[in-house]
């Protein structure tokens, strides 16, 4: 039964045209090259107008290209070797989500110089293959471990 349920939509698809799950799937390849090209106008070429952007961990909240731009570039500025590698992602029917990796060295999100790795997950919506809403999800506290602005802690405590 599963496996119909996961062949079925390709074979129904057709022949000649990228099945709506195709598409969908390279957005999330497209959004990790969009961050990784370090150019605003890549990402927001993946956005619809009023998309809803937010970055959960910073209490970020962007609506719109407009703001959205102000958003990558501030993060563009605060870790400037930024480096998203996409682990997984789920997109279907317009819903899903991109798991990364995402690392670079604290430039001016803290100040100090310092290289992180953290992972991470975006909840996306898609309209008219384009995001809509975008929300990232990942542990701050992480970073700032590792930029050494919080103790790491003890072993036994894992």
């Amino acid at each position: 039964m599963l496996v119909a349920m996961l062949v079925l939509p390709v074979i129904a698809a057709p022949p000649d045209s990228k099945s709506t799950t195709d598409r969908d799937a390279a957005v999330a390849e497209k959004w990790i090259a969009g961050w990784n090209s370090h150019d605003p106008d890549k990402m927001l070429a993946l956005f619809t107008d009023d998309v809803f952007y937010e970055d959960v961990a910073f209490s970020e909240v962007s609506h719109g290209r407009a703001e959205v731009r102000k958003f990558v570039v501030s993060e563009l500025e605060g870790v400037p070797d930024l480096e998203l590698r996409l682990m997984r992602a789920h997109i279907h029917d317009g819903h899903g989500t991109i798991e990364w990796m995402f690392s670079g060295t604290d430039k001016d999100v803290f100040k100090t110089g310092k290289k992180f790795s953290v992972r991470g997950v975006s909840v996306i919506d898609m309209r008219d293959g384009k995001i809509s809403r975008n929300v990232d999800f990942y542990d701050a506290a992480t970073i700032m471990r590792q930029v050494g602005l919080l103790p790491t802690p003890p072993a036994d405590a894992k």
